[in-house]
């Protein structure tokens, strides 16, 4: 006999309540999932984040899970709150979804507009061509002929060149403008036939489809000017934060990776239609567009089963750069614009690292340079002109507020600045009332927390010390039951309206995200033989690294310990490299060559990695 399942979203707007029949002994998740209702589970339902938090209004409360008790904490049990992941239903209830943090207005990183005039001069060449054409139309009937072939004798075309998009127009665009047709053309094939002279109409898209956030770039190809950006949370994160979540979600289920499948092109065809509004721009004018990701992202984007990839030898279904017609995603662009996707390079390492490497110039430098896109499956590149190393560094999700006690995304009300004196001070996003802290915000409170003394290098809070410390910091400073935490915000400060602490198995997750990180960046300096005095520039790429305070970074060691001179943000260098392939043809063959050249270096398997990882995790000591 099925159970009755109420879920409310907004108590207040009756219109979010929805009641759901599933079958008994199914979790409380899995049921909004089939049932179309959104739940966030950040860490893809295994009990291991707060993300995918119930409050039950009525019907027997479940006693709480280990879980539940580890991830919630003793309050919010005791208010009925439980982990829809942990909660399996026997009886009709109804509960309310994740009511107390409300993360709004998030801060993603978007393409910097003046990112392609800082490279300097870029040929202009989209490969994308339109031209004013004269068709002489079948007259006689004994005239063995048709419209297409009379078009494909004006442009000296074939037939086959020729898209099945474009045929259902063509009539009617032959005959409604006696003074001819613009024809749109890449690559040899005729993209578009539309009535009368459109030819400086010619538009297109670079898409940066990352773990955690997408940005989408509309460019006009003639002149290379940037007409607007859209950029949101990938929608795919309601089934996990981080890539490993979202392949076992998948895992050789048609019917998930379906699901993953739409929910981007969805996305994506919100963006296209955002963008045009905002420029006037007619999505049937975008012809070109060109989308970078890291290997997962690439292939539920094109629907392709990422099993494997999550599995040794971790090998990707495919490498090689493609070239798709937009309706074969479908993508609400021109029926026949072209889709470009860049290649892979090997295993979680994807087009995104290929974008990185383009933009920063890393493919042409003489010294040794590194560029490091911090984020949930983030990549490190090592090289110049002479060799390229690259590995994938996966931070997880905790950089994003994962799996942090009251972390959270950077959105309005999010902890992103922390000072540490004689006291904690904070500074939140949009400066409202505080909800939660995020990647940046940690990183600050860590190293301010490690230079006061209340955290030592291994990383264990320092209760025992707390007495030496400066009144206010040290009543901060707390054994409850045998946690041990710093309070960040007590109710009133920063306008919090709860309490925000940073708990002990916080510190390890953070140390956890920066030790892959770190040791990625080590592995390729101890592969290429490159210590740091023979790095000339580190780069920080990505929505997380070009948030976080350099100093901060240096200090928890998340980045090697360069000279500040010598580190600098480069923006979102994999939207970057996506608009130079869009714009110049002979750019998109470089990052072709490019990921041919790039040499990638497995973590797990090296001899060395256990060692370098278990000595990135640590913070570095002062002497």
């Amino acid at each position: 006999m099925a159970v009755a399942l109420t879920i409310v979203g907004d108590p207040r707007e009756p219109a979010t309540r929805r009641t759901l029949s599933v079958p008994p002994g199914t979790s409380i998740l899995k049921a909004a999932h089939a049932g179309g209702v959104d739940i966030t589970a950040t860490c893809g339902g295994r009990g291991r984040c707060t993300a995918c938090r119930v409050k039950f209004l009525a019907g027997a409360v479940p006693p709480p899970t280990v879980m539940d008790e580890v991830q919630l904490g003793p309050d919010l049990v005791r208010e009925g709150y439980r982990l829809s992941c942990q909660c399996l239903l026997e009886e009709p209830v109804s509960v309310q979804v994740a009511p107390p943090l409300e993360e709004r207005a998030f801060q993603i990183l978007p393409d910097r507009p003046d990112g392609l005039a800082r490279l300097g001069r870029v040929a202009l060449d989209s490969g994308v061509a339109k031209q004013l054409v004269k068709v002489t139309l079948p007259r006689e009937e004994h005239h063995q002929t048709s419209d297409l072939e009379q078009l494909c004798q004006a442009l000296g075309v074939r037939p086959e060149d020729v898209g099945a998009g474009v045929l259902q127009a063509l009539p009617q665009a032959l005959r409604d403008d006696p003074a001819g047709v613009t024809v749109t053309t890449f690559g040899g094939r005729v993209l578009a036939v539309e009535r009368g002279d459109t030819s400086p109409m010619k538009f297109g898209l670079a898409v940066d489809v990352g773990t955690t956030s997408v940005v989408t770039t509309l460019l006009e190809l003639g002149s290379g000017e940037r007409l607007g950006a859209v950029s949101s949370l990938n929608p795919q994160c309601v089934y996990g934060g981080d890539l490993m979540s979202r392949i076992a979600f998948a895992q050789f289920d048609p019917g998930n990776l379906r699901k993953l499948h739409t929910r981007i092109v969805g996305l994506l065809n919100q963006h296209v239609a955002e963008v045009c509004r905002e420029s006037g721009v007619l999505a049937k004018w975008i012809y070109k567009v060109v989308v970078v990701g890291n290997t997962c992202m690439h292939h539920l984007l094109l629907g392709i089963d990422p099993s494997h990839v999550g599995l040794a030898p971790y090998a990707p279904v495919m490498r090689h750069p493609l070239v798709l017609p937009a309706r074969e995603l479908p993508l609400r662009v021109a029926p026949e614009a072209r889709v470009c996707l860049l290649p892979l390079v090997a295993g979680f390492v994807g087009a995104d690292a290929v974008a990185v490497t383009l933009a920063t110039r890393l493919w042409e430098s003489e010294a040794i340079r590194i560029a490091v896109d911090i984020g949930t499956n983030g990549e490190v590149i090592l090289g110049s002109r002479d060799r390229l190393w690259a590995c994938s560094a996966p931070a997880g999700p905790a950089l994003e507020g994962a799996q942090i006690r009251h972390g959270m995304r950077g959105a309005l009300g999010a902890i992103d600045r922390v000072t540490v004196d004689d006291d904690v001070r904070v500074h939140t996003i949009g400066e409202a009332e505080a909800l939660g802290i995020c990647g940046s915000g940690l990183i600050d409170l860590l190293a301010g927390l490690l230079d006061a003394g209340v955290i030592d290098w291994t990383g264990l809070i320092q209760v025992e010390g707390r007495a030496a410390l400066p009144p206010r910091l040290g009543a901060r400073v707390e054994l409850r039951g045998e946690e041990r935490v710093v309070v960040v915000c007590r109710p009133g400060e920063a306008g919090a309206r709860a309490e925000i602490v940073l708990t002990q198995d916080d510190v390890r997750q953070v140390q956890l995200a920066k030790g892959a990180i770190a040791s990625g960046v080590a592995m390729l300096q101890h592969v290429a033989g490159v210590p740091a005095a023979g790095v000339a520039e580190l780069l920080l790429a990505g929505g997380f690294g070009n948030y976080v305070s350099i100093a901060s970074a240096l200090r928890i060691g998340l980045i090697p310990p360069l000279p500040a001179g010598r580190i600098r943000y480069v923006g979102n260098a994999a939207s970057l490299g996506a608009q130079l392939c869009l714009l110049s043809e002979a750019e998109r063959a470089r990052a072709a060559e490019i990921a041919t050249r790039i040499e990638h270096v497995s973590l797990a398997a090296h001899p060395d990695f256990e060692r370098l990882f278990v000595d990135a995790m640590n913070f570095p000591r002062t002497t």
